[in-house]
């Protein structure tokens, strides 16, 4: 991140020529300065038939570069976008991105983000922590940070999403985190935050989709364990994967070595992840993503 306020815009659109010349000559015909910019275009013979001729675009600008404001940013570039067929969008690192956090019976997720919180690593505002579960209750208030007890009984699961849901609306989160949630979203919540719920799986997605991946992992005999970031869709395990990594293992290891060594790596992909989220380096397409580092 740049030090002072910036702009970042973010786009996609059918590729062309001119697509840079037409931005960046918007940008600076009003002497604005571009930080830093980040381009990727798909060629047909190596992606699937929908992104065929896709580009993506990332801009940082120098907010006080522009003699006018964000909102008529957004009213000159608006010409532009609708001739070009953008789908985009523009943020102000002046405004503090809001998280969400959901979390079961596991701490670690949960712990590592509210250190990197405290410490101002993650600079963002938390309006609330939500679990299905009252164990980390006073953990969260200690933090300043309200929490929400939302049950998902089993007999009544319908009021309990519907409770889930309107926290959601309320919190207004811009980035909603599954810190080792476990539980499955129902397809109304998944559509209504598309795009803003992220899940930390302990599993290098595709394989071992489900419950007890490391336990699937250590019959399997495996010589790799990791972990993937991914946005949450209604298709269990299945959304735009953001951010993996992974960890050697051997013969020697028992499933509850595999669980210790997971959790560092669900941490730091987590981490990592979430960065790129907040900071908008993910631009979603189909089931995939362009993320600029």
């Amino acid at each position: 991140m740049h030090a002072g306020r910036v702009f970042t815009l973010t786009a996609s659109c059918p590729d062309r020529v001119g697509i840079i010349a037409r931005v960046s000559g918007f940008i600076a015909g009003y002497n604005g300065w571009i930080l830093e910019s980040n381009y990727h275009s798909e060629y047909p013979e190596e992606c699937p038939d929908n992104w065929r001729g896709r580009y993506f675009m990332r801009m940082e600008i120098k907010a006080d570069s522009l003699p006018f404001s964000l909102d008529e940013f957004r009213e000159r570039f608006r010409r532009i976008a609708e001739e070009l067929e953008m789908n985009w969008e523009i943020s102000d690192s002046a405004v503090k991105k809001r998280l969400v956090i959901l979390v079961g019976k596991q701490e670690h997720c949960l712990y590592d983000l509210l250190a990197r919180w405290k410490s101002g690593d993650l600079d963002v505002e938390i309006p609330c922590v939500i679990s299905n579960h009252e164990i980390f209750r006073d953990f969260v208030e200690w933090h300043g940070i309200p929490f929400f007890y939302a049950p998902i009984a089993p007999g009544d699961k319908k009021t309990g999403w519907n409770n889930v849901r309107r926290l959601l609306e309320e919190a207004q989160g811009d980035a909603i985190v599954l810190a080792r949630y476990m539980q499955i979203l129902p397809s109304g919540v998944c559509e209504r935050f598309h795009g803003r719920i992220l899940n930390i799986h302990h599993s290098f997605l595709p394989s071992f989709i489900g419950a007890k991946p490391y336990h699937q992992a250590f019959r399997r005999g495996v010589k790799l364990i990791g972990a993937t970031c991914h946005y949450v869709t209604s298709e269990l395990d299945l959304g735009p994967i953001i951010e993996q990594d992974v960890i050697r293992i051997n013969h020697s290891d028992s499933v509850e070595d595999l669980v210790r060594y997971g959790k560092d790596i669900e941490k730091t992909v987590l981490a990592r992840a979430l960065r790129y989220h907040l900071e908008d380096r993910v631009l979603l397409h189909g089931n995939k993503t362009v993320v600029f580092r």
